[in-house]
């Protein structure tokens, strides 16, 4: 089976800095009540770019990283659960803004794990020979979607977006080695954003929309207890030590629920990177924004063996083990 690996990671945030202190300004919160239950100081918030802006940019960036014309791609995936628009996806637009004219390209919705279901997917698309060159996008404009008088839910998101170049490789001693993912629909209900409600002249009502709904000690709860299974499994069924593992890159929601995890795993902290503090949870988007930052900063060494993990609504999960 083909071998598959990230050759170059990009990421985009608004410039708008909004902290707690901006929050205390609007709703009953402050930065201590908000930084001792979530490690969160501040979130970046758009103004007017979209979500497909975001996305576009980071591709853009991602390819620059990797040394690829946007042209050499032909795959296009996009994880995001607040795109302007129904149709036509967000990966159609950034098609269009980046110039990749001979990519496919397509959405797909996880939620907070979105970008390791659609890194997952470009494994499985590469692997199979069906594709060579696939951009992998994470990217969410949370801001939209949160209810600014809600201090339960509104001060943990941000907005942003990340992206990987991912390839086919050469050497079977590189790149991703095996990913999971899974799903519990019966728990649907704990984290929601409703799409427009039914509304047609047969039924005489109308188009309705929401925001989000979450049920923080159920997701918290799910969070500390699947993280750690799913990083398990996919250790067992890879033969690799954890012990080997240079850095667990873990959705960024919540401090607590990563060093929960952490102690679950035995593992210390410092493997656990967190760049919550500056961004909040940007959804989809964390994950890919993390990993480029320490890509950036030279933190990833060559033959560095990585492990990504997301959990989100739906409810859903997944990991994916890599060597740099």
């Amino acid at each position: 089976m083909q071998t598959v690996k990230i050759i170059g990671t990009g990421s985009s945030v608004p410039e708008k800095r909004v902290t707690n202190d901006d929050l205390a300004k609007i709703m009953d919160t402050s930065d201590e009540w908000i930084r001792s239950r979530t490690g969160i100081g501040e979130r970046r918030i758009t103004e007017e770019k979209t979500t497909a802006d975001l996305a576009a940019e980071a591709a853009v960036k991602a390819l620059e990283n990797a040394g690829m014309e946007a042209s050499e791609l032909d795959l296009i995936l996009v994880a995001t659960s607040s795109p302007e628009y129904y149709m036509p996806n967000t990966a159609c637009e950034v098609q269009a803004a980046i110039g990749a004219v001979n990519a496919a390209a397509f959405d797909l919705n996880a939620a907070c794990s979105g970008f390791i279901f659609a890194l997952n997917t470009a494994y499985a698309f590469i692997s199979s020979g069906l594709h060579k060159n696939t951009l992998v996008i994470g990217a969410d404009v949370m801001s939209k979607m949160v209810n600014w008088k809600d201090r339960g839910t509104c001060v943990l998101f941000g907005d942003g977006a990340g992206a990987a170049v991912v390839t086919a490789a050469e050497s079977q001693e590189e790149g991703i080695r095996w990913g999971t993912m899974g799903s519990d629909g019966a728990r649907k209900d704990v984290l929601t954003c409703r799409a427009r409600a039914n509304g047609n002249f047969l039924i005489e009502k109308e188009q309705e929309t929401d925001y989000i709904y979450m049920d923080g000690q159920e997701v918290f709860k799910f969070a500390v207890k699947k993280i750690p299974e799913c990083v398990t499994e996919i250790l067992e069924k890879t033969g690799e030590k954890k012990e080997n593992i240079a850095y667990f890159i873990l959705h960024q929601a919540n401090y607590r629920i990563i060093e929960a995890a952490a102690k679950r795993l035995r593992m210390p902290i410092e493997r656990f990177p967190m760049n919550i503090e500056r961004y909040g949870n940007t959804s989809g988007a964390s994950v890919p924004i993390l990993l480029d930052e320490m890509n950036r900063k030279g933190l990833l060494k060559k033959g560095d063996k990585l492990i990504l993990a997301g959990f989100g609504a739906g409810l859903t999960w997944g990991a994916t083990l890599l060597t740099w």
